[in-house]
């Protein structure tokens, strides 16, 4: 013998709308049962601070940052240590000297990522540990229009390229690079050994 199926919180709720706009074929039959009534959903316990104000044509608060995400130096800082770390510390210092270098000054998103590709799995096949990827800091492009546009677009992909395969696999720590190595605008990869 089969279960009866029991209706989903959904189900139910969906099911209620229905028939409260049906018509009752017979108007004397009497109603559902209570039990059986829909239960009221829980509120939600994070209840969120309500939006200010505003008209329309207002000025934003320039204070207010656009990007919701931390900034990429906290994220990359955050993340955890997977190489050796007495070698973390002489890199994030600029005492190692990377054993080459990709500049993506002016290339585009389309150009500068199977040159990043070709220049990681490249570097790791030729036995190189520590590289430099030259981002540039970017250019402040935001004209003032309803939709932000980031600041240093390369800056901020180049490392969520970094994470993704084909990449990932081949590399240990990914930091911003010292100063000396071009500061926010470059930044350091440790590269595994090739087995």
């Amino acid at each position: 013998m089969r279960k009866p199926r029991h209706l989903s919180s959904e189900e139910r709720a969906l099911w209620d709308r229905v028939a409260e706009r049906a018509t009752p074929l017979d108007p004397k039959r009497k109603t559902r049962a209570p039990e059986l009534a829909a239960k009221p959903k829980p509120k939600p316990a994070d209840i969120r601070e309500p939006v200010p104000d505003f008209r329309v044509g207002q000025k934003t608060n320039a204070a207010r940052p656009h990007d919701i995400m931390r900034p990429l130096v906290e994220r990359l800082a955050a993340s955890p240590v997977n190489m050796d770390n007495k070698s973390f510390g002489k890199m994030k210092r600029g005492k190692l000297k990377p054993e080459g270098r990709i500049d993506l000054h002016g290339m585009t998103m389309a150009q500068a990522h199977p040159a990043l590709v070709s220049f990681i799995l490249g570097s790791q096949s030729q036995g190189r540990r520590l590289v430099l990827v030259i981002t540039g800091k970017g250019k402040d492009r935001d004209d003032g229009g309803p939709i932000p546009t980031r600041h240093g677009v390369l800056r901020h992909q180049v490392p969520q390229w970094l994470a993704l395969p084909p990449l990932s696999q081949a590399i240990l720590q990914v930091t911003p690079a010292h100063i000396r190595h071009g500061g926010h605008g470059a930044y350091y990869v440790y590269l595994k050994r090739n087995r």
